[in-house]
């Protein structure tokens, strides 16, 4: 059934009206915003795309002009499409090159690795030159007790002020929850590797 000119006519009337109102609020929101300051943001979860999103601040970051870092655990030296890329724009990363505590399983190797790479975390953590900082899969290394959970939550939340910290990985904790600005969770409704469909080079890494 096609709309005559007036139901169309009303219709659009309707929609302006809810899009005054709607804009009303969001700028009424935008003026409340008046602190300016780097953020701590949560991206966690049982989904897939953490990661993603977490190279993808980093990627906005060095797109503006601005410096980032990145610390990988977990992941180790495995090829990295985002790495590739961003190492290239001068993006330093230190990477847990042990990969996979379930290949590895050797805890006190794991733990060695993990210190490491976040002792260099905790260069780019107090190095004001860095408007981002990504820390990618922190959450297993506080959940295994790799690293000292406080000595962590100290070095995040004494960073430089305009320095925001992006931290990814599953089930963060509540120490992790506090401390964040922005809590993200992605949530696995369902994945194709359950499907049998390999991973796949571009896409997943």
């Amino acid at each position: 059934m096609v709309a005559s000119e007036k139901q169309v006519k009303d219709i659009n009337k309707k929609h302006k009206i809810k899009s005054q109102k709607l804009k009303q609020k969001v700028d009424a929101s935008i003026a409340k915003a008046t602190e300016e300051r780097g953020l701590v943001l949560l991206i966690t979860g049982n989904g897939k795309g953490k990661s993603t999103a977490g190279f993808g601040v980093v990627t906005r970051c060095v797109g503006h002009g601005y410096k980032a870092a990145v610390a990988q655990f977990i992941k180790g030296d495995w090829e990295c499409g985002e790495r590739h890329l961003l190492a290239s724009h001068g993006v330093p990363f230190s990477v847990m090159a042990t990969g996979f505590t379930w290949d590895t399983q050797d805890r006190e190797g794991d733990i060695k690795a993990a210190t490491e790479v976040w002792t260099e975390a905790k260069k780019y953590l107090a190095d004001a030159r860095y408007h981002v900082v990504l820390l990618d899969e922190l959450t297993y290394m506080l959940g295994y007790k790799y690293l000292d959970k406080e000595d962590v939550i100290h070095a995040i939340i004494n960073r430089p002020a305009e320095q925001t910290v992006v931290i990814t990985g599953r089930g963060a904790g509540k120490d992790l929850k506090q401390i964040a600005d922005t809590i993200s969770e992605i949530k696995d409704e369902k994945h194709a590797y359950r499907a049998g469909i390999k991973a796949r080079k571009g896409v997943d890494w």
